[in-house]
């Protein structure tokens, strides 16, 4: 076991949205931005943004790591291009009030339609169809779960229709 290895979760992740260069076995040199560190492996993924390209992906095996250095502190900006690296395409950021007013109307229209619905968890934020369906922010077709598939089938076209409205 190496080095790399033998480091804890807690010193991997002061390596994350930093520029490294990776020295690994077999004299091969690897230099990206460090997206994470896998907590069983301490294989380190890296993202490299090349001139031709958007972004390119590498993964450094654990056990073939035998040096990481720091080359670069990452800033906001760097920090916000990583993190939206894997966030899907249509994913938009709510606010928590844009949220709320997201919940609240989606509430309203289902008691509107004779739906019954509640609010569940400490601070309400999921809502409950008919004790059997939860809808958790923000409060898409994607976002139901039940484990009653006609059900959540259901509801999920009802969301998805209701949103169509609303648009």
């Amino acid at each position: 076991m190496n080095d790399w290895q033998k480091k804890s979760p807690l010193d991997w992740e002061t390596y994350v949205n930093k520029l490294v260069k990776v020295a690994a076995i077999e004299k091969h040199e690897y230099e990206g931005w460090v997206l994470t560190v896998d907590p069983v492996s301490a294989s380190i993924v890296l993202a490299a943004f090349p001139e031709s390209e958007k972004v390119a992906i590498s993964v450094v095996m654990g056990h073939a790591v035998q040096e990481v250095e720091i080359l670069k502190e990452g800033d906001s900006a760097m920090k916000q291009r990583l993190s939206r690296i894997f966030a899907p395409k249509e994913s938009k950021a709510y606010s928590p009030e844009e949220l709320e007013k997201r919940k609240n109307d989606l509430k309203t229209w289902l008691e509107t339609n004779h739906i019954p619905v509640t609010e569940q968890g400490e601070s309400g934020r999921t809502l409950c169809v008919a004790g059997v369906l939860t809808i958790d922010p923000p409060y898409g077709p994607e976002q139901c779960s039940s484990s009653n598939e006609i059900i959540l089938s259901r509801v999920q076209g009802l969301v998805e229709g209701y949103l169509e409205k609303q648009q």
